[in-house]
């Protein structure tokens, strides 16, 4: 029923996956070096789910971290000479950027592979391999939106949308306090979700949706080749010299001698380095811009038909508004090759059938009303479940309606199979929906969360303006 699906393109050349299936639970606790590793055949490596770190394409694991790990593994049964018929193994375990740390430390993992940039407060808990990145720079990334910046002082009074768990949220509370002792403004850190990888941030920043993002130097270049409309200012650095490597708890000396031999294969600047670089940071889709001048015009036209039937059918009317944008751009003209129309992109005769009873949507208010009341019954039927709380209902309803509700069914089987919370869409449904019929789902809910946030930041800055206004009167 979707209209602008944005499709995952397979990385041309990536390396079908040898390692373990992935695994969706915490695995229990061990603590040991290499020599228990080798007689448990097993090293758990933590990782982040992103569509270029680690992703599932159907039943395959590909990205950055698993390509690596597929030539550890192999590195690894190498160097010890282990037997063919029982080599050791790598078994990846995805997780939200800020259980990853702590899962290493309680001894749930064993390595973490996920870009980390190595910081003292990071030392603190756990031990890093010798760097795969070195003099990494974190810079500042402008977008369209952005405020003139000559220096970094220019942003003074300005906010910054970040992980709190990354190493960019303690390099922005540095540079507040040289901010402090110069007498301006600090940075305002708005924490986002920590599903959202730094990729995604600069996609809403080459799209006008934030103004800016604070990323590292290697990220921002690759991601200026493909983008239209991100300025890297290597001139204003928060954080130099950084360095890049993979995590392991402290007191495992025979595995970080390990990891230090395969390092230089890997780095930065190698052949393998630069090769995984360029095949997931080439051929990445991105975001439009629901902040556009024609496109926030439709938003604004129909906004109060959005809110009408938001609040009738019990939505965040935001929500279902980012979801007409996923569908169309909120362009009642909109016609799909099935036959879908308009705002919400429903087939007249689902439309038409008795349980939503709107024959005519040929009008956006009777659009929207369909799609809806649809989302409405959608949750009724098949999500009518007091265990599942109202954001997770609506992501649930958003996949139903792109994919089926039989479709969301199988998803959500899947993830009992998987381990994994049926009630739950990130980081559980979602990627038991990558198995069962491809990324497209996948794609398609987060693309809704993410014009849900740049709504929300017009409406805000809606807000923002209509209090400065009074204040001002």
């Amino acid at each position: 029923m979707a209209a602008l699906i944005i499709l995952m393109a397979v990385p041309a050349g990536a390396q079908e996956s040898s390692l373990l299936e992935p695994s969706f639970e915490l695995p229990a606790a061990w603590s040991g070096d290499l020599d228990g590793m080798r007689e448990r055949r097993l090293i758990r490596v933590g990782t982040a789910f992103s569509r270029t770190h680690y992703f599932l394409d159907g039943l395959t694991q590909r990205g950055l971290a698993h390509d690596a790990l597929v030539q550890f593994e192999a590195f690894l049964n190498k160097k010890l000479d282990t037997p063919k018929s029982l080599p050791m193994r790598v078994l990846i375990v995805p997780l939200p950027r800020d259980e990853l740390l702590p899962a290493l430390v309680d001894g749930h993992l064993d390595l973490v592979v996920a870009n980390l940039t190595i910081t003292p407060e990071r030392l603190e808990t756990v031990a890093f391999s010798d760097p795969l990145g070195r003099n990494v720079s974190e810079v500042v990334v402008l977008g369209p939106a952005a405020p003139p910046v000559d220096v970094l002082a220019d942003l003074s009074g300005t906010t910054a949308y970040l992980r709190e768990s990354s190493s960019y949220w303690a390099s922005v509370e540095a540079l507040n306090k040289s901010l402090k002792d110069a007498r301006k403004k600090p940075v305002r850190l708005h924490a986002v979700d920590d599903h959202l990888e730094d990729e995604d941030l600069l996609e809403m920043v080459a799209a006008g949706i934030l103004p800016y993002a604070i990323v590292d130097t290697h990220k921002a270049a690759f991601w200026a080749e493909v983008i239209d409309g991100l300025t890297v200012r290597e001139d204003l650095v928060l954080r130099e010299g950084a360095e890049i490597a993979w995590a392991m708890r402290k007191g495992t000396p025979e595995l970080a001698a390990m990891v230090n031999a395969f390092v230089p294969e890997m780095r930065m600047g190698s052949a393998s380095g630069n090769t995984l670089l360029k095949r997931y940071l080439r051929d990445n889709r991105w975001v439009k811009n629901p902040g556009a001048s024609e496109d926030r015009k439709r938003f604004e036209a129909v906004a109060e038909i959005f809110q009408e039937y938001g609040e009738q059918y019990g939505f965040d009317w935001l929500m279902v508004a980012a979801q007409g944008y996923q569908e169309s751009r909120i362009d009642q003209s909109a016609r799909s090759p099935a036959g879908a129309l308009g705002i919400m992109q429903l087939l007249p005769t689902t439309a038409a059938d008795t349980v939503v009873g709107i024959p005519d949507i040929s009008t956006p208010e009777n659009n929207i009303h369909a799609g809806v009341k649809y989302l409405r019954v959608l949750q009724d039927r098949y999500l009518n479940d007091p265990e599942i709380d109202n954001l997770n209902r609506t992501l649930l309803a958003f996949a139903a309606y792109n994919a089926g509700p039989g479709n969301l069914n199988k998803m959500r089987k899947r993830a009992v199979e998987m381990g994994l919370d049926p009630n739950q869409w990130f980081g559980h449904v979602e990627l038991a929906a990558a198995k069962v019929i491809g990324r497209e789902t996948v794609v398609y809910v987060s693309n809704i969360a993410k014009y849900y946030f740049a709504f929300s930041l017009l409406r805000d800055a809606r807000e923002e303006q209509e209090r400065v206004r009074e204040e001002l009167s």
